[in-house]
């Protein structure tokens, strides 16, 4: 009864490791060979003289074991030789030197050895499986994945597969409206496979810019067939984000490709990244052209550009600069980030009130030095350009409180007044 158990318990081994996923058959063959083999070798110290033989498809092995045959006093290892008295038993013509092969029955090992080898094959198996996670997951980096949500942490989501593999979408690279519930589909970019101590954990992103990139090529056509390029892109996730695309094919408008009839193919990436504003324009290599076009919807009436330190000095009408700015400072942001360039913005003056200007060492009786530093530390040395410049942009550029330059706004303002 012992031996039918051990048995079924084999045959239940193989049908178990037969069903494992992204394992090919030479592989599992390997692997079962070189389970038994780590069996035999814990319990004769060597597997040297066996040969194992594996039918996966069957779910059945064969393992035979090859000894010499000596005579019965020089008998010293049962395990390598085999006396003549019992080599004759087998077949009667084996002499002294002759090998003799015969069929080790594996259940008969006993029960320790089973389950010496279910726990080699699951040590095995696992380790297969996590290469094969690293390795596929390796391979899908950049893609966009749909996972279940099957668990929500405070710090991350847990997702799984349609295969049943676990990723994770941290709190960090969720767009900060996202709203998911056990059971719902989530869309993500696979960022990156960590896998410290051969232990892969996939993380997924909502915010790379990447994600928003394979958006765009799942709605535009002309992107996918490679008709019109995403050149640059530039997100603050949640809120807006700026995207530079250009058509190698004149007959083709890259922008309304990528906005669509109505808007039809923007408004559904859109609403996958919760209402976030995005703003399509056209590449261009001439960087003047394409910080103007960046800092849409504003109009800019002239740029100053500094291509060694990477800086520019935007001049606008006053009742565009707050669309320079845009709301919380993002246009300008997103304008820099596209561009990798500094754009700092001034109100247009006329060429009489620069006549009339005044340097900013001026008024060291009025203002303390070490402000009029800060002023000029980030490029502004006089009175004009500081009433120009925008005041949002004077405190987060010069690092002073706003008290500090509201009293300098104040100062600069009443000197052109009592002139006036």
């Amino acid at each position: 009864m012992a031996k039918k158990e051990e048995t079924i318990s084999l045959i239940d081994t193989f049908s178990e490791f037969k069903e494992l996923k992204n394992i090919d058959r030479t592989t599992m063959v390997s692997v079962l060979e070189e389970s038994f083999r780590s069996v035999i070798t814990k319990m004769f110290g060597t597997d040297e003289n066996y040969d194992v033989i594996v039918n996966p498809d069957k779910g059945d092995f064969e393992i035979w074991r090859n000894r010499e045959v000596v005579a019965d006093e020089d008998l010293t290892n049962p395990n390598m030789q085999i006396s003549l008295t019992e080599a004759q038993k087998i077949d009667a013509s084996y002499e002294v030197g002759e090998e003799v092969t015969d069929e080790v029955i594996f259940a008969k090992f006993g029960r320790r050895a089973i389950l010496n080898l279910r726990q080699t094959l699951a040590s095995k198996i696992l380790e297969l499986e996590k290469d094969s996670l690293y390795n596929k997951y390796s391979d899908k980096i950049g893609t966009i994945i749909n996972a279940e949500v099957y668990q929500i942490w405070k710090k991350e989501m847990l997702l799984i597969d349609d295969e049943g593999n676990e990723l994770l979408l941290p709190k960090t690279e969720q767009i900060p409206a996202d709203f998911y519930r056990k059971g719902e589909t989530a869309r993500a970019v696979v960022a990156r496979v960590d896998n410290k101590n051969n232990n892969p954990k996939i993380i997924l992103s909502r915010i790379s810019p990447v994600f928003l990139q394979r958006l765009f090529e799942m709605e535009v056509p002309e992107i996918n067939d490679g008709l019109i390029t995403i050149k640059k892109i530039a997100r603050i996730p949640g809120e807006r984000a700026k995207i530079a695309v250009e058509s190698y094919d004149d007959r083709i408008d890259p922008v309304g490709a990528c906005v669509g009839m109505k808007g039809s193919r923007i408004h559904g990436i859109v609403r996958e990244l919760r209402n976030e504003n995005i703003d399509v324009i056209n590449y261009t290599s001439n960087i003047s052209l394409f910080i103007q076009r960046a800092l849409s919807p504003a109009k800019v009436s002239s740029i100053r550009l500094n291509e060694e330190e990477r800086k520019a000095e935007v001049f606008l009408k006053p009742e565009e600069v707050s669309l320079a700015i845009g709301k919380g400072g993002l246009n300008i942001k997103l304008a820099s980030m596209l561009t990798e360039y500094t754009i700092d913005v001034f109100r247009e003056l006329d060429e009489a009130a620069q006549d009339e200007d005044i340097y900013l060492d001026e008024f060291k009786d009025e203002i303390d030095s070490w402000v009029i530093d800060a002023i000029k530390a980030i490029g502004i040395d006089t009175a004009k350009a500081v009433l120009a410049a925008p005041r949002e942009m004077l405190i987060e550029k010069t690092d002073l409180e706003e008290e500090t330059v509201d009293e300098v706004l104040h100062i600069l303002k009443s000197e052109f007044e009592d002139n006036e």
